[in-house]
């Protein structure tokens, strides 16, 4: 076996959804939950089937995302995953939706920063172990810190006290 990683680095003003699913429709019912979920979202996502034809299968409402997320998903090439390119959206807008899709089995990350995903090449075939997902803490947040976190959530609408 060989470990291998694949990095993403969403574009500006865009996040990343990567998960695995385990059905042809997947691309077909990601996309409903999507546009179903966040009026005006943009995004492109492609699904890397396991059996069958072995296509990656890709859907969206932006070309450009839909091209970036096809693209990325012949470089990962791993079976039964999914990747979502999406704007005018934030990952909390639309997570729980996609873990509703009935093909949904895993998420991976959902964020807007640098990704390395780890990939492990067999004899069949490759699939997904793991992910970094941005860059390790570098420190312990601060009362002042503390404060600012809190005063943030709130001017963006997240809490309300």
């Amino acid at each position: 076996m060989d470990i291998s990683t694949i990095k993403i680095v969403p574009p500006e003003n865009c996040n990343i959804v990567l998960g695995q699913s385990h059905f042809i429709k997947t691309v077909e019912d990601l996309h409903e939950a999507l546009v179903n979920t966040v009026p005006g979202i943009k995004f492109g996502l492609a699904f890397a089937e396991a059996s069958g034809d072995c296509y990656i299968r890709y859907s969206g409402n932006d070309p450009q995302l839909e091209k970036l997320a096809t693209e990325k998903m012949k470089e990962i090439g791993a079976g039964h995953s999914f990747l979502i390119y999406m704007k005018n959206a934030f990952p909390i807008n639309v997570t729980q939706r996609i873990k509703s899709v009935p093909e949904v089995v895993n998420l991976f990350c959902a964020t807007a920063n640098p990704v390395e995903v780890l990939i492990v090449e067999s004899s069949q075939g490759r699939g997904i172990i793991g992910v970094i997902d941005g860059f390790s803490p570098e420190q312990v947040e601060s009362k002042d810190d503390i404060l600012y976190r809190k005063k943030f959530l709130r001017d963006i609408g997240y809490k309300l006290y």
